[in-house]
């Protein structure tokens, strides 16, 4: 099963999983998208990697080590936490509501488009 995290309930998930080693979190949106609204990494480790990229840099990732998933909305990023379960990763999480939801909840200097 995939944690369904609110960007507000990062920090908390990132300190239940502590324990697997430093959180990463996986921004599968395209480059542009990146360079238009990013995150900050506070507390995490920030890795973009294009979800159609993804499995063919699957070594870039490390499957005992936690993973959150963000994208747009938290659909693509969803797509990517399944997959990434099915490929043995241990503890993966989707940012419900993505770098949308991030703005609107956390930091609202983030923009949105």
């Amino acid at each position: 099963m995939i944690d369904q995290i609110q960007p507000a309930q990062l920090q908390d998930w990132i300190a239940a999983h502590s324990a697997h080693g430093t959180t990463v979190v996986l921004d599968v949106r395209e480059p542009w998208e990146v360079q238009t609204a990013c995150v900050s990494a506070q507390g995490f480790e920030l890795l973009a990697i294009p979800m159609n990229t993804v499995p063919m840099r699957l070594q870039d990732l490390n499957r005992d080590q936690p993973i959150a998933c963000l994208c747009h909305h938290g659909g693509r990023s969803m797509q990517v936490a399944a997959f990434l379960a099915q490929q043995g990763f241990a503890h993966v999480a989707n940012i419900a509501g993505g770098i949308h939801a991030w703005s609107s909840q956390l930091d609202h200097t983030v923009p949105t488009y």
